[in-house]
């Protein structure tokens, strides 16, 4: 399929602008003709077109998806026709990148292609989960309903990463703090006291002299800091672009203290209500499990879906790779068997989403409540350690005296 810029006249002769999608040139002009529209001019729709569109995920929010879809959601429930409706939005929404996106979209709408077809144009602004959704709201013609739903979950997904931020903010802000006064009393104030001391023929305890070998490192080589942070940046983003070190970073994520049953229950949480939504909408079961396996977000996991796919496929349990891997929490796969048996295992799945989501929220409620204590032990341990290393000389040339 081809896109097609085209500029005609209507049947009151006035001149309008839009695209169609079709196969050949020959084709858009009869889907033109068909609308009784008379042609001005007709241009192909160059493939770089849309792959700037392809750069707009970068800059596009959540919280910008989640009020196009509601706005979206109330006009099509009023009767708006869903063209009208995007033309609209394109005038209401502050987001450059997404208001070029929508404008993109009903153009495509409004030259004969499905709502998700055209969303599809988009892998990085709209998720292949939402895109599914859109395609079975389709064929169900409850378009407006999966759109209010997709808006609710785009927006719990949003407060639960803003509650997680959140409870770091506070630990790597005193960290940091505490590492950036620390290099500077390093630098500048512990010479200026340790000179006095060197003077005054005191010997300088163990502390004292490892944290002069420390600032007169920093003071000759900060630039080299700089750097090996710089690189490990840089080599961190390039090795997470890997197969290997993505699926090491993701095993990490789920198995570090604290943060592991944090990260492990998003993912839980994730898949039984993704999973759940899309049976419900009709989707098939492989299928279903195949979008989510890439929606989980977990390499992980996304494997253990992908082998449990292969099982299904063969005429097995959907449980049957779930309950092998000690990853998986024994009462998922319990309660996805008797869903399984039931009948009804979009309706399970959403009762173990709802469980996970709770566990979820009270875990980064314990998290945080967690962090302070810790963060305050660092801090003083480290205060400690700086005091000790001045005290001590100066306790040690009283004594001289």
């Amino acid at each position: 399929m081809a896109n097609f810029n085209y500029k005609a006249r209507n049947k009151t002769g006035e001149v309008i602008n839009g695209m169609v999608v079709a196969p050949t040139e020959n084709i858009a002009y009869g889907i033109l003709r068909d609308k009784d529209l008379v042609i001005v001019d007709l241009k192909e729709k160059k493939a770089r077109e849309f792959l700037k569109g392809l750069s707009f995920g970068s800059g596009v929010k959540a919280k910008d998806i989640v009020v196009f879809s509601r706005q979206l959601s109330v006009m099509i429930s009023s009767n708006v026709p869903i063209v009208r409706a995007l033309r609209v939005l394109v005038r209401q929404t502050d987001n450059n990148r997404l208001k070029s996106v929508i404008s993109d979209l009903a153009d495509e709408v409004d030259g004969g292609a499905k709502l998700s077809q055209s969303l599809g144009k988009y892998p990085k602004v709209f998720s292949n989960f939402y895109i599914q959704m859109v395609r079975s709201a389709e064929t169900t013609g409850r378009l407006d309903e999966i759109l209010v739903y997709l808006a609710d979950q785009l927006e719990k997904d949003y407060d639960l990463r803003s509650k997680a931020k959140g409870a770091m903010i506070y630990p790597v802000f005193i960290l940091s703090a505490l590492l950036l006064v620390g290099s500077l009393m390093l630098m500048f104030v512990l010479p200026q006291i340790t000179s006095i001391f060197e003077e005054g023929s005191a010997e300088l305890p163990v502390t004292t002299r490892i944290f002069m070998g420390m600032g007169d490192f920093l003071r000759s080589f900060w630039w080299l800091m700089i750097l090996a942070i710089i690189g490990c940046v840089i080599g961190y983003r390039a090795y997470v672009k890997t197969e290997n070190g993505r699926h090491t970073v993701d095993l990490l994520k789920i198995k570090v203290p604290i943060a592991g049953p944090i990260f492990n229950r998003t993912y839980i949480s994730r898949f039984a209500q993704s999973l759940s939504t899309l049976l419900a909408s009709g989707v098939p079961l492989t299928k279903s499990l195949d979008i989510v396996a890439d929606v989980v977000g977990n390499t992980l996991y996304r494997d253990i879906i992908r082998e449990t796919i292969e099982q299904v496929e063969g005429g097995a349990s959907i449980t049957t790779v779930f309950v092998q891997h000690k990853e998986v929490p024994l009462m998922l796969s319990q309660m996805m068997s008797v869903g399984e048996q039931s009948g009804q295992l979009d309706k399970i799945l959403g009762k173990v989403s709802d469980f996970y989501t709770r566990e979820l929220e009270n875990s980064i409620r314990n998290m945080t409540t967690l962090i302070e204590p810790i963060v305050m032990i660092i801090m003083g341990i480290g205060v400690a350690f700086l005091i000790s290393a001045i005290i001590l000389p100066m306790y040690n040339l009283s004594s001289a005296i």
